[in-house]
């Protein structure tokens, strides 16, 4: 039974490419020299009890793409920034480094992305966190009324949250009189296609990306989908529908597939390390005897009771913590990542969802059509390799095959400077997360071979800064 689904998690959002490229065979050489770049230590750990950053607001204009009056107005984007390690820009133009917020509250990205702080004393960076577009709830008075309808709705895009980022980057390196000071973006999941893209859109304003668990290939039929819709009538107490059950367990399957870390973590869930093993676990217990719905139950409870806190499931919760409510527009417009199942030798039925479904419901909650083949015609994504070997440069894609994203990623090298990293027992951006002492040799060298990536950019930066001071 464990075996089952331990295939339907490794295939439940996109097929695992059976070409992946280790990274436990590459390994870097040092962090090469420059007089500009002088690290004053090895990353280490930074104090995360200590507060990590300071919010600050940026008036941003609410659409960069319209000239009409109503594009106009204004609205305070928040940021979070951290200039503990900066070197400053008046002698030696230290990085920045910008994360390029996702989905949600982008204090709940910054408190899971300990990369950038790790890095920062190393770099002598900047760090700046930006929030996307879909907190501006108080230009129209709440999250409520801005969530209401197609049209507050209609400005949360990833156009405009990369015209966002353009904008804030730039005014900020203004203030700090840091013009020359280079530009690195990081992100994950959303916030890594985002990173990616903001370096194939807005070159002149980054100098390079790290992009990890970035499905910038998941659309219009790139790659092949494979997803699970789970599905079961059964239930015990009060009534519950069996949507409401399939969704509550189709989050813990899938939401534990994209995290399984190799540490415990808080991100999601408290979780153990290895998530996906103690579902098995649960699973074969042999306490569930033949009984499929308890050991359905028996897995989703490590995911929703790891701590045994939980007296009682609420499997109609829609509350929101993480600021995540705008995903769904953008799952009615632009970001159509539409899966499919493979139920052979599952405890699963097949699924029978189409995009007539997504269809059907953005009708029905948005009065919109999607548009599925949006993004590969804005961003690019058709024959990706050809096309980014002959002008796209300094992008680090990161994927671990554990996650079921992956399918969706970069997997393998595109140019010299366009790089796959894949780790076969990484997870969903696993590499951004604080590093412990826990951490397994594959995932210190991932990050070490990204700190040198990085460091060659900078170096290349800086050298050119020399030969053309004034250009």
């Amino acid at each position: 039974m464990a075996i089952w689904l331990l295939l339907l998690l490794s295939y439940a959002i996109f097929p695992l490419y059976s070409s992946a490229i280790s990274t436990t065979n590459k390994i870097t050489p040092g962090f090469p020299s420059s007089k500009f770049i002088q690290p004053e230590q090895q990353p280490t750990k930074t104090n995360i009890t200590s507060k990590l950053y300071k919010e600050k607001f940026f008036t941003q204009i609410l659409d960069h793409f319209n000239y009409n009056p109503q594009s106009y107005q204004k609205f305070q984007q928040r940021y979070l920034i951290n200039d503990k390690y900066w070197g400053g820009s008046s002698n030696n133009n230290s990085p920045i480094f910008v994360y390029t917020g996702n989905e949600g509250d982008i204090e709940w990205f910054a408190q899971n992305t300990g990369f950038m702080f790790e890095t920062a004393p190393y770099f002598k960076a900047l760090l700046v966190f930006i929030e996307v577009l879909w907190e501006v709830h108080a230009l129209w008075g709440s999250k409520e009324i801005a969530y209401s309808n197609s049209t507050t709705l209609g400005y949360l895009s990833s156009t405009q949250a990369l015209a966002d980022y353009a904008t804030l980057i730039l005014d900020l390196k203004n203030n700090l009189s840091a013009t020359h000071s280079p530009v690195v973006v990081f992100g994950g999941s959303y916030g890594g296609m985002l990173a990616a893209w903001f370096r194939l859109k807005y070159p002149h304003v980054a100098v390079g990306a790290l992009a990890s668990s970035a499905p910038i290939l998941n659309f219009d039929n790139i790659t092949s989908h494979l997803v699970s819709t789970i599905s079961s009538p059964k239930t015990s107490g009060n009534y519950i529908s069996a949507g409401s059950l399939s969704n509550w367990l189709g989050t813990a399957y899938t939401y534990t597939a994209m995290t399984d870390y190799p540490t415990p973590t808080n991100f999601l869930n408290p979780l153990p390390a290895y998530p996906v093993k103690q579902m098995c676990k649960a699973i074969d217990d042999p306490a569930t005897g033949n009984n499929t719905f308890e050991k359905l139950y028996g897995a989703a409870n490590i995911y929703y009771n790891y701590t045994g806190e939980a007296k009682c499931f609420d499997l109609v919760d829609d509350s929101d913590p993480h600021g995540l409510g705008g995903w769904t527009w953008q799952a009615c417009t632009e970001m159509i990542l539409l899966t499919d199942g493979n139920t052979e030798d599952s405890i699963f039925p097949a699924s029978n969802y189409s995009y007539n479904d997504r269809l059907e419901f953005c009708k029905s909650n948005f009065n919109i059509e999607p548009r599925p083949s949006w993004i590969p015609t804005e961003f690019g994504a058709q024959h990706i390799h050809r096309v980014l070997k002959r002008f796209g440069s300094n992008i680090i894609f990161f994927n671990g095959l554990r996650d079921p994203w992956s399918g969706g990623g970069v997997l393998k090298d595109i140019s010299k400077s366009v790089i796959a990293i894949v780790a076969k027992e990484g997870a969903h951006h696993v590499d951004l997360r604080f590093s412990t002492s826990e951490d397994p040799g594959w995932l210190q060298d991932v990050r070490k071979r990204e700190v040198n990536i990085i460091s060659k950019w900078l170096s290349q930066y800086y050298h050119t800064l020399i030969d053309s001071p004034n250009s």
